[in-house]
């Protein structure tokens, strides 16, 4: 999430739109034949993995917010971590 500030919960909303922007562009191209699929592929699953992080941030903020804890102190967690919740 480069250049996006992860302690504004508009910024980080914003930056998914974008990414769900992206994404919807993506398969769209891919389902045409408009684009090689291996690219396309490659970027869908790091847009995914970036929107799960994304949401994660906001979540905490939201929880921290809702439980009077200081929504500054969530953190952007690693892909590691917030792909693995379901393991």
């Amino acid at each position: 999430m480069q250049g996006v500030n992860v302690s504004d919960d508009r910024e980080i909303q914003h930056h998914i739109s974008e990414l769900i922007e992206e994404e919807h562009g993506l398969r769209t191209a891919v389902g045409s034949g408009s684009t090689p699929a291996a690219a396309e592929h490659d970027r869908l699953a790091k847009i995914e993995v970036e929107l799960d992080r994304c949401w994660d941030l906001l979540r905490q903020r939201q929880a921290r917010r809702e439980f009077g804890s200081d929504p500054e102190a969530a953190h952007l967690r690693s892909a590691d971590v917030v792909e693995g919740y379901l393991d």
